[in-house]
Formats: C-alpha cells, structure tokens, sequence
C-alpha cells in the first residue's frame, strides 16, 4: 500500500538548513492498523505530510498504492489523487463551521466528483449512521460534542471510499469513553479491508494496533529491536539500530556451538532458531524454538562462559538475525538501568534454576524462559 524510499526532508530558514528526514524507508501493507510514535519534533507530522502529498520531500520517493506521489504528479494532479484515494482525520477536527455534519461528509464526494449528485447524501446518511451521529446529521459542528465533531470527521474521510486513511493524533481532544469508540471504528475499518496508519502518544492505542513504528531524531527505530529491548528510549533503540549488523543463516545451520566462547548478542529479526541439547544416548534432542523478537547470549554475554547449549537455524527456512558485540551490549545495559535489571532478573532466574536442576541431575536449559515481549 505505501512504500517510502529514502526520503529526506529539509527546510532552509534565515537560521539555516535543518534535516526533518534523514533518509527514511518504509513498506506498510494493505489491511494493515499501523500506529506511528515519537516525541515532539521527532519527524511525525513530517513524515504524514510526505505520505499525503501535502508536502515534498527534498529526496527520496513516495509510492502509495502504485503511485509515485511526487515523481508522476504534479501539485493538481496529486490533489485530484488524494481526493479519490485518501482520507484525512485531523486531532482538531476542521470541520467546516457554516455546513451541516451532513454536508461536511458530502463535501469530499462534490470536490472529488465521486458518485451521482442525489446518491451522495443518502451516501453521507448512511456514514454517519456508521460511526453514530446520524442524529446529529443536520447540526453545525458547533452544536455537537467534541466526540460527535470527530466520528463526523472519521465519516468524511471515508466518504469517496479511500483505500488509506490517516489519522494525526485522532483522540487527542477526546475522553477514553470516546476515543474508544474511534479506535472500534478503525479496527472494523481495518477488517474490512482498509489500512489505517495512526499517529498518537497514548500507548493504550498501540497496543491495539497491528504495528508500532517509532520514529526519533528523523529516522525511523528498527522494529525488531523495538519489540525485543522495550524499556529502552526511543534515542537508545535507534542507537542500537544504527549500530547492528545482520546476519543469515541457512535452514539447519549452526549459529552456536555448545562450549563455544560467545561474544555477541543475538536477536531474531526473522525465521526461528532450535535450541539443541545432547540427550543420554547422546542423540540431538531440540528443547525449544525462539522467534522473531525473542533473543539468546545475553547470560553468557553478562555471566561470562561458553555457551551452554547448540543454536542452529530451524529446518523450514533461512533465519535472520540482528547482532550486538558484547562491549556495545554491556555498554547498553549501563544506559538503560531499566533494561539491566530486567535482562538481570532472567539471567539470575535461569542460573538459579540451573543450579536446582543440576542438583538433581536433570538436563536444564538456559533459554525456555525467553518470553516474547507483551
């Protein structure tokens, strides 16, 4: 659905230049509910700006559902393109004051030239029954709440039928009763098939969304690592991303040998990994599988020692792997104390229960405590 390519955006001013975007890339698929986080001047508006065609960027390409917003299209024509295929929902509304909630829904289908003239406002009706202000049809925005004034506005921007709706900071101005309500909407929205891209600094919406993108600084966190290391802040996590590697290894292949030295952090970015132990007859007995977001070497990263178990790739498909030196991952755990005595708590847990284990000459494993990140 929208596919963004090292987009850059700067701005001159009589201070001088400053860089908004620092070579962005990003792929949201159709149907999906994708929620977009950061602090104040971190690039939010900027990057919706460029995903809309209000603005353009300095470099860089914007392509949404085929089309390349700024390579193919004039300023006209991208207007007539954002008319018919993209619908806006603003944090404060913008509803015209002078027209009906009936006619602020209408509005989208006269400009874009959509639909029969008698078919609109029984297509208006019909959105406003939708989202539960067809009562309130022949009010001025004015004469409403705050709440009704949004569900119109969520109304309007569907009313050509766009395949995206965006939607900056949507509940910002509304009560929990009410956002609620909004967030229901776009969640059957999306079940219908829409994709819905969110901005908004309420963490009880992002969890209800089926991505989380964080942006910080300009440039946009790696998902992974944001699933994976979540008490880190948002300038931590993009430090982290900027300094990984990747690393692919095949189905079957060995990542860690049992009573191999260990001096990196490993993520699983995609695929999963067996956690292989040796059993009585000396046969390869798998104990676990980890996957994308779950993580291994963090005890013999903190404790010291080799690595107490085989780690190879499953058997189905290739696995990739995000990697942090242990100096950089040690480094990490002394800026985020939060971080520390989190991971801090699982090592002590598994080397605890090691000890039990041992004591009573079972095979114990170091990583079935690894829980995917909530």
């Amino acid at each position: 659905m929208l596919e963004i390519r090292r987009v850059v955006k700067t701005f001159k001013n009589a201070a001088g230049e400053f860089t908004v975007l620092k070579g962005v890339d990003l792929q949201i698929a159709s149907g999906e509910f994708v929620s977009i986080v950061g602090k104040s001047g971190s690039g939010k508006s900027t990057l919706l700006n460029m995903m809309t065609g209000i603005d353009r960027p300095t470099s860089g390409q914007v392509i949404v559902n085929g089309q390349d917003l700024y390579t193919a299209l004039d300023e006209s024509q991208r207007s007539r393109w954002r008319g018919k295929n993209l619908g806006i929902v603003f944090q404060f509304f913008q509803l015209l004051p002078m027209l009906s909630l009936l006619e602020n829904v209408m509005l989208p289908m006269d400009y874009a030239g959509v639909y029969d003239f008698d078919e609109r406002p029984r297509r208006a009706m019909k959105l406003l029954e939708m989202v539960g202000v067809a009562e309130q049809a022949s009010k001025l925005p004015l004469a409403v709440s705050t709440g009704q004034q949004q569900l119109a506005a969520i109304a309007r921007a569907l009313a050509c039928d766009p395949p995206l709706i965006v939607a900056d900071e949507p509940t910002g101005n509304l009560d929990s009763r009410t956002a609620d309500v909004v967030i229901q909407i776009f969640e059957r929205l999306v079940a219908e098939g829409k994709t819905i891209i969110m901005v908004t600094h309420n963490p009880s919406l992002t969890a209800r969304t089926t991505r989380n993108i964080i942006i910080s600084d300009g440039e946009i966190v790696d998902e992974t690592i944001a699933r994976a290391l979540p008490l880190l802040n948002h300038r931590q996590m993009l430090q982290v991303t900027k300094r990984i590697q990747r690393r692919t290894y095949q189905p079957g292949q060995t990542i860690l040998q049992r009573d191999e030295h260990v001096d990196t952090f490993f993520i699983i970015e995609q695929g999963e990994v067996e956690i292989v132990l040796q059993g009585r007859n000396r046969q390869d007995v798998t104990v676990a599988r980890l996957g994308p977001a779950e993580y291994f070497g963090e005890v013999e990263l903190i404790r010291g020692g080799k690595a107490l178990a085989v780690v190879r790739a499953a058997p189905e498909a290739p696995v990739q792997l995000l990697t942090l030196p242990r100096e950089e991952f040690l480094t990490l755990l002394e800026a985020s104390p939060l971080t520390r005595e989190a991971i801090g708590r699982i090592v002590q847990s598994r080397i605890e229960q090691n000890r039990s284990i041992d004591r009573r000459g079972k095979t114990w494993w170091p990583f079935k405590e690894i829980q995917k990140p909530e």
